[in-house]
């Protein structure tokens, strides 16, 4: 009998969900590995104990337990905050008068959403390239073909030297239109920590003293399969955000992330790069729509810097994520490294080629 306890306690600690049974006067009796996480307890400080004197427990979940009358009787809470993690809990009282909780992190669903949030925006974004493009390329020619023709009649001269400025100038729109919404990737060993560098550098140039930088970096941080240009450009994207939204101190840091992030199959690790803020934040009205293309809460902004980094991210199989904080913002670029890393961006890429 013992021997089949143990068997069923090791097939409970294998879930993805936590489980945990209480007994009929509240007391904690059993508990796997994933409550534990859940919680943030072990099974031995919590044995024996009641659930509320072990964990801070939600309000909502109290009141369930205390509603839970007749046996075979369920209660189904949502989004409760354990931690710093969002669960749904199901209650079920059991025939013999002990009490099932499981309950079930919701960073996958979370992250299935940013994921097909992220194809939305990244479509979008293709969408605006072309329509623009379309629009924009028809004047553009006819504007290079007039100052073709007065740069023949003007075979020298000042007004000849601006009209085949107007030309040089035309062919660099059109080439920005082309490369608009289609990054064509340049992938190769990159580290993370020279991008960086030559970020904060251009970003002291544009602030100076005024923002006091703070690096927590991981130093296992492995090199990846990347375009560095690419990726200094929504680095320092976000960098330059924080500081225009009032940031007087900047959190930099980085860590490696296993176990699906990405939602990718088999195995899978990514590299997060989280930038944390206390600048003024970003408006509740737009944080659903910040990564849209034309979306901005700035008088000056184009609202193309986070819509085009997004994509950016994307391309490399990746991803970035906005979370509010109390004080300012977080943002974070998942980036994938090893062989599923390398696949993803290459697969990506082709399919911008």
């Amino acid at each position: 009998m013992l021997a089949d306890t143990e068997q069923v306690q090791q097939v409970l600690d294998l879930l993805d969900t936590g489980v945990v049974r209480l007994g009929d006067s509240g007391d904690i009796r059993f508990m796997n590995s994933a409550a534990e996480h859940c919680l943030l307890v072990s099974r031995d400080r919590a044995g024996g104990r009641r659930l509320t004197e072990v964990a801070p427990i939600p309000e909502e979940l109290v009141m369930a337990l205390g509603n839970l009358n007749e046996p075979g009787y369920s209660i189904r809470l949502h989004e409760l905050k354990l931690g710093s993690e969002l669960y749904d809990c199901t209650v079920h009282r059991t025939r013999d008068g002990s009490v099932m909780l499981e309950f079930h992190n919701l960073q996958w669903e979370q992250m299935r959403l940013r994921l097909q949030q992220r194809e939305v925006q990244t479509g979008m974004l293709n969408l605006l390239s072309r329509n623009l493009g379309h629009e924009v390329r028809n004047p553009l020619g006819g504007i290079r073909g007039a100052a073709q023709m007065l740069a023949d009649e003007l075979d020298s001269g000042e007004l000849s030297t601006l009209a085949r400025l107007i030309m040089r100038e035309s062919d660099r729109i059109d080439e920005l239109i082309q490369k608009f919404g289609q990054p064509e990737l340049d992938l190769r060993e990159t580290r993370l920590y020279p991008l960086l560098d030559e970020a904060l550098d251009v970003l002291a140039v544009d602030f100076g003293d005024r923002v006091r930088v703070e690096r927590d970096y991981d130093p296992s941080i492995p090199p990846m399969r990347a375009d560095a240009s690419a990726l200094r450009q929504v680095i320092l994207n976000l960098l330059r955000n924080a500081c225009q939204a009032g940031a007087g101190h900047l959190l930099i840091r980085t860590r490696v992330e296993h176990g699906n992030t990405l939602l990718q199959n088999g195995r899978s690790s990514v590299i997060r790069l989280a930038i944390i803020d206390d600048g003024e934040g970003v408006p509740e009205s737009l944080r659903s729509l910040l990564f849209l293309p034309l979306v901005t809460g700035r008088r000056d902004g184009t609202g193309l810097g986070l819509s085009l980094s997004q994509q950016i991210a994307a391309a490399h199989g990746g991803m970035l994520t906005y979370e509010a904080r109390e004080r300012g913002s977080c943002f974070s670029l998942y980036l994938p490294f090893g062989d599923e890393g390398g696949n993803a961006a290459r697969e990506d890429d082709h399919e911008h080629h």
